[in-house]
């Protein structure tokens, strides 16, 4: 590029481009944001919130039961057939169970695991795939018509065994 002076024309100097190329570069970037805002909205966020808060109240009843029942359950994932073994102990001894893997961040990832007793105490159910992970896991039964919940973080691998219900409940202890 030739030596611009004085009275050149604007496009022959450096600084003009300069300015051009940041403004540039700025406006694309920002709708590179605008449409990966658009195209992948936020789904944490509850809109309806006062509803949200009143299931928060059933699940902490929910929960107050499984701990008012003694109940404790050790979970076991087999890593090559996908098989659930449940151990559940204490004072309930539903037909079926219902078991969620929840993931916190992705709802496609979440996993539902219908369980069936097989002996007392003992539950077995099929998972479909491999889950691993930080889940919350969460697990329903029900004894003389309320429904009880277990519900933790935990972080899930097969061949690992979790114990659930051998946490405090958090968020009841005005309730107790």
């Amino acid at each position: 590029m030739p030596a611009a002076t004085a009275t050149s024309p604007w496009y022959k100097h450096l600084w003009p481009w300069i300015i051009i190329g940041i403004l540039a570069t700025s406006v694309c970037l920002s709708l590179t944001m605008v449409s990966i805002a658009v195209h992948n909205p936020d789904n944490l966020v509850n809109d309806n919130y006062y509803e949200a808060g009143k299931g928060i109240n059933r699940s902490l009843d929910r929960e107050l039961l499984a701990q008012n029942l003694g109940l404790k359950a050790s979970l076991h994932l087999d890593e090559l057939t996908g098989e659930v073994d449940l151990r559940l102990a204490g004072n309930s001894g539903p037909q079926n169970l219902e078991l969620n893997l929840i993931s916190p961040t992705q709802p496609e990832k979440d996993r539902k695991v219908l369980l069936s007793r097989v002996e007392a105490g003992r539950y077995v159910g099929q998972l479909e795939d491999k889950v691993d992970g930080r889940r919350f896991v969460e697990l329903l039964g029900s004894e003389g018509g309320q429904v009880w919940r277990l519900f933790e973080e935990e972080k899930v691998e097969h061949g690992v065994t979790l114990q659930l219900g051998d946490e405090a409940l958090q968020g009841a202890e005005h309730q107790q």
